[in-house]
């Protein structure tokens, strides 16, 4: 390899080494790069290496692949090419096409490795998954965390088996059929570790994000940090051969350029795809329920592939719950589900309660519905949760098969969160490794404080003396081996009869021309107007029509006469509980879901 770094401002840059220890003085490349002299020798695989700018100490390179002592110490060359691939006959998958499941894999597996989450690739194979989305790996300070604090973000966590292992992972993904998504994050970095402002202007003072300094997208000297944000992607899509990229909360990369730096990302990502020849994927996280998020860019969008679609979540989560807390204030009707699952956002351009102003845009009645994702649980919704509990833990098996049919037969990309497929029981918490001890008090203190509103303490009476809600400490080991899966479930009988549930749901999306589609326009939605749905207790039932297709939910503690109007005697395709069926009726039991169509089950 040969070494270069960006310092635009630097009157003088050195490479450190440190076997044996010397040091050589770098020449301007312009553009404000910095590389060694003509005729110097490039650096072997492995050898360790760092950045002095003007007398400031040696710190890692900003574009490093490889932090194996830390992001405090040197970087490592990695040679990506050194790793040989048996993927050469892998043709690609868009997420648009996908099922796809998220994993943290630090806790996905009693190894927390990558090589160690490669085990259990089959499982997800026969679950009938086609794209695993990898929560950050980017390198972060400490052991144990979510990787939203990365802060060498070209580099794989070491405690996952850093850079090689995250090849092995994909190339074995690859080998079964998997596609393989990357979260990153460069809407802010972590608190400890950051030392790219020793190089150059990285972030701005120009404009905030809730998660500290923002990233300079906009001002002097932003085309290079743009450069280092897509080449971060190229890197991870060509040298680790990822299909796809999850970008963490985009509505926070405030960007006032002619060119948005998404719709920047958009075509240069197109054209990479056009090389390999395979579909490359990009997926935002935004909350600003902004259709234009997806739109191409010649039409003035920002390109985006997918993005997230947070309001299915609340919808079919406020409905089978009855919280009413927090954002799902706007949420818990059964109009209000019918409004997400047909025009995807709640609100779209009208009133928003939680934000108390006008929020969103119209969704275009062509749009495919498989550019947004939906889920019943994901990290953020059950790790952002005061005591990390998941579904699983507050409702019945009934309530848990609706939420899996509402999401994974609708009209949307669906996207399984780890352990939800068998109703896991062991909570996925907010959990940390600072080791500044200062920042280690803060995170404490805020996570405390953040869920003393918010009607957290109503929720967990259990949990809550003398009015102050026991959270549980993010730093503590405990808190984060609670939260790794315990593989030994699926094998017990309730989670075994959900987890054949959610395989079946997925086998009949994928054999129904009906629920593959994302025509939002063939997808209805019908409930019991009389029932008393501000009571959960005695909520009745919703149908979900897709086409030819009926997904009838009881959400009710008696049986239900559900009218299916067109359906005449149809055929049971799917069922949780027993359920019969008369002309345009069927009768799902108490807690019940009876999905009906024309023609016969397939095998499962």
């Amino acid at each position: 390899m040969r070494p270069r770094v960006w310092a635009p401002d630097a009157g003088a840059v050195e490479l450190v080494l440190t076997d044996p220890d010397r040091r050589l003085a770098l020449e301007r490349a312009g553009d404000g790069w910095w590389a060694p002299p003509v005729g110097s020798a490039d650096l072997e695989h492995g050898t360790d290496y760092a950045f002095a700018v003007d007398d400031a100490p040696p710190r890692p390179d900003p574009r490093s692949a490889w932090q194996p002592a830390g992001v405090h110490a040197a970087s490592r060359v990695f040679d990506s090419g050194r790793f040989t691939w048996t993927d050469a006959g892998w043709r690609g998958r868009d997420v648009r096409e996908s099922v796809v499941y998220e994993l943290h894999v630090g806790t996905f597996t009693s190894g927390g490795t990558l090589d160690s989450a490669v085990e259990r690739l089959d499982h997800l194979v026969d679950l009938g998954v086609d794209m695993v989305e990898l929560m950050p790996v980017a390198a972060f300070d400490g052991e144990r965390g979510w990787g939203y604090d990365g802060v060498a973000l070209y580099a794989v966590h070491e405690a996952y088996g850093g850079p090689e292992a995250l090849q092995r992972f994909v190339d074995a993904a690859h080998g079964r059929g998997l596609a393989v998504c990357l979260d990153v994050v460069y809407n802010h970095l972590g608190p400890s570790g950051n030392y790219l402002d020793t190089f150059g202007p990285y972030f701005t003072d120009r404009h905030e994000t809730p998660w500290g300094r923002a990233v300079n997208l906009d001002g002097p000297g932003s085309t290079g940090v743009r450069r280092w944000i897509c080449d971060n992607a190229l890197h991870w899509l060509r040298d680790f051969h990822l299909d796809a990229l999850r970008l963490d909360a985009v509505h926070a990369l405030v960007d006032d350029s002619e060119v948005h730096v998404l719709a920047q990302l958009s075509d240069e990502v197109a054209t990479l795809a056009a090389e390999l020849g395979r579909p490359l994927s990009l997926i935002a996280e935004s909350d600003q329920n902004d259709p234009a998020t997806v739109s191409p860019t010649a039409d003035g969008g920002k390109g985006m592939t997918a993005q997230w679609a947070d309001d299915v979540h609340h919808a079919v989560h406020a409905l089978v719950t009855g919280e009413r807390h927090g954002y799902y204030a706007d949420f818990g009707a059964p109009e209000v589900l019918a409004r997400a699952l047909t025009r995807v956002f709640v609100p779209d351009g009208g009133w928003s309660g939680f934000r108390d102003r006008p929020w969103g845009a119209r969704v275009p009645a062509g749009m495919d519905g498989h550019r947004f994702v939906v889920f019943a649980s994901d990290h953020d919704q059950v790790g952002n949760r005061a005591l990390g509990d998941r579904p699983s833990a507050r409702l019945d098996g009934g309530a848990l098969a609706a939420s899996a049919a509402l999401v994974l037969v609708g009209p949307y990309t669906p996207m399984i969160f780890m352990g939800e497929e068998w109703g896991a029981r062991t909570p996925w918490m907010y959990f940390t490794d600072h080791q500044d001890p200062e920042l280690a008090a803060a995170v404490r203190r805020g996570r405390h404080d953040e869920f003393a509103t918010h009607g957290w303490a109503e929720l967990y009476p259990d949990q809550t003396v003398e009015g102050e809600l026991d959270v549980p400490d993010p730093q503590s080991p405990s808190t984060f081996e609670a939260s790794r899966l315990d593989w030994s479930e699926p094998a017990r009988s309730a989670h075994a009869r959900l987890l054949a549930w959610y395989r079946d749901l997925l086998a009949l999306r994928r054999s129904t021309p009906d629920l593959a589609t994302g025509d939002r326009a063939a997808t209805t939605v019908r409930w019991d107007e009389l029932a008393a749905w501000d009571d959960p207790t005695g909520a009745s039932w919703v149908v979900v029509r897709r086409g030819g297709v009926h997904v009838a939910v009881n959400l009710s503690s008696v049986e239900q006469r559900v009218p299916v109007p067109g359906a005449g005697v149809a055929a049971v395709l799917a069922a949780w509980g027993p359920v019969r069926v008369e002309p345009d009726v069927v009768v799902v039991p108490a807690r019940g879901v009876a999905v009906v169509g024309p023609g016969a089950a397939p095998a499962t």
